[in-house]
């Protein structure tokens, strides 16, 4: 699409119309004599050679315009996202393996129910980054923030109930999902927190973890599988302005994940950028051409 056109030296197009007047004032006057009725017998005289003069002035006509460097200017519409950086951090002490969660499949434990909905989550965010935390006894960064979401939906799909012990290490496994984020340049730095449990085996103060996620601006959602143990989880969303949810049931946790989901939708963000064609070489081509076809008549003439 031609969204404009324009030169970058438009004053050289004052050169045609000074060669143009100059033609037309300085025209060279060539010697003659009148011979009465000679004319009729050179049929040809009448040639005034309209041909060659339209070559010559198509090629100072295209050579005035390429100096003029003309230019078509064409709008280009840039997506740039404006991508949200998440870590989940998933608690996979001894008490996730609890049955009941999922009242269709009432054998399947809490955590393979978490599992099937984080999986779900992590491929419904395209555009952005995530990155895996998971806690037990101890806490470990099982990916750091990719965009692969193939392997993570696999490594989430390998975590096994009590791998890292199985007591409940939750605000360790909050401080190393900060530890992900805090290098962070995106806009958007979030932390979703699953646990079913109360903090028993953590070496990190509470009130540390806090102050590391206001310092580097990061949001923490936390989702608590038990009613009975969401004291500290309460805690945790409160200090930093997000929410913490409660769910009882597999049904709750796919509407709590959907929710954060569009709380925390990606931005799309458009710029233009004009990208210059320069189409000289065009004009300058066509004023070579003619005046390859001028060339003969120069040297039989000597003059144009």
């Amino acid at each position: 699409m031609l969204d404009s056109f324009h030169f970058i030296y438009p004053f050289l197009l004052l050169l045609f119309p000074l060669f143009l007047s100059t033609a037309l004032l300085f025209r060279q006057e060539k010697e003659s004599y009148y011979m009465p009725h000679f004319y009729q017998l050179l049929p040809h005289a009448n040639n005034k050679h309209y041909g060659r003069e339209i070559v010559k002035w198509t090629m100072l006509t295209c050579m005035i315009v390429a100096l003029s460097d003309p230019v078509i200017s064409k709008k280009i519409k840039a997506v740039k996202s404006n991508a949200v950086d998440i870590v989940l951090a998933l608690d996979t002490s001894g008490s996730m393996s609890t049955y009941g969660f999922n009242e269709k499949k009432y054998k399947q434990s809490r955590l393979d129910v978490v599992k099937e909905v984080v999986q779900n989550f992590i491929a419904a965010r395209v555009r952005d980054r995530v990155g895996l935390v998971v806690f037990g006894t101890t806490a470990v960064i099982a990916s750091p923030l990719s965009f692969d979401k193939e392997a993570q939906k696999n490594i989430v799909g390998s975590i096994k109930v009590g791998v890292l012990g199985k007591s409940t290490a939750l605000i360790d496994g909050l401080v190393f999902s900060i530890e992900l984020l805090k290098n962070s340049k995106s806009k958007s730095k979030i932390i979703i927190l699953l646990s079913d449990g109360e903090d028993s085996a953590s070496k990190i103060p509470l009130a540390f973890a806090l102050k590391l996620a206001k310092k580097y601006n990061i949001k923490i959602y936390t989702i608590t599988i038990d009613k009975s143990y969401s004291d500290m989880m309460k805690v945790i969303a409160n200090k930093n302005g997000a929410q913490n949810f409660e769910v009882q049931n597999k049904k709750d946790l796919v509407k709590v994940y959907k929710n954060i989901d569009s709380l925390q939708k990606s931005e799309l963000e458009y710029n233009m950028l004009s990208v210059d064609k320069h189409i000289y070489f065009y004009f300058l081509l066509i004023a070579l051409l003619c005046a390859g076809l001028l060339i003969p008549h120069v040297k039989n003439k000597g003059v144009l």
